[in-house]
């Protein structure tokens, strides 16, 4: 009976558990879920992570390069005088960023860090599965082989047997046959 058959035979709460439990991919993720959110999970901490990612885009840099690019070239021209050479003003503007942004940032990546983590581990758990899954089934086909040599050296024993016993009939026979013809 194969283990297919076995299956067919169980209760069906038995047979959708079984389906569930191997056909389920994230179940090794789930332990993991609170790892979701780098800055946790309300408001302050998804707008948090939203800035940190932000400041890595190309339109954050493209948008930082063109309003550096117009404050120089308005304050260098003379237009305006509210921060002359050398930018003085600016600089502020630049150390502030730097002092909001780079905290939250390490932050980000130490949490990305701690979920690549989870998730190698997960991933781990789930070829550990899938390795063990596999051990079953060659423990299984190998029981199946054995049983397969078993018969088969069963069936050889037996057609020896049957050709002994058909050599014996045949002899009896020609033995019954010589005895009646004597006569």
């Amino acid at each position: 009976m194969s283990v297919d058959d076995q299956r067919a035979l169980e209760p069906a709460g038995v047979v959708a558990d079984y389906q569930h439990q191997h056909h389920d991919h994230f179940r090794f993720h789930r332990p993991h879920a609170h790892l979701s959110s780098a800055f946790g999970s309300d408001a302050f901490g998804k707008n948090a992570e939203s800035f940190a990612r932000f400041f890595g885009t190309p339109s954050f840099l493209i948008a930082q390069t063109l309003i550096v690019g117009v404050w120089i070239y308005v304050n260098a021209a003379g237009w305006t005088t509210f921060d002359v050479y050398p930018f003085i003003l600016l600089n502020l503007a630049f150390s502030t960023q730097a002092a909001y942004a780079a905290p939250l940032i390490l932050l980000a990546q130490t949490r990305q860090a701690d979920r690549d983590k989870a998730h190698a581990e997960a991933d781990a758990q789930h070829r550990e599965a899938l390795a063990t899954a596999s051990q079953e089934r060659l423990e299984i086909a190998l029981e199946h082989s054995a049983r397969m040599l078993d018969l088969l050296d069963q069936n050889t024993k037996l057609t020896a047997l049957t050709q002994e016993l058909s050599a014996r009939i045949e002899k009896l026979t020609a033995e019954i046959h010589a005895t009646v013809v004597q006569r």
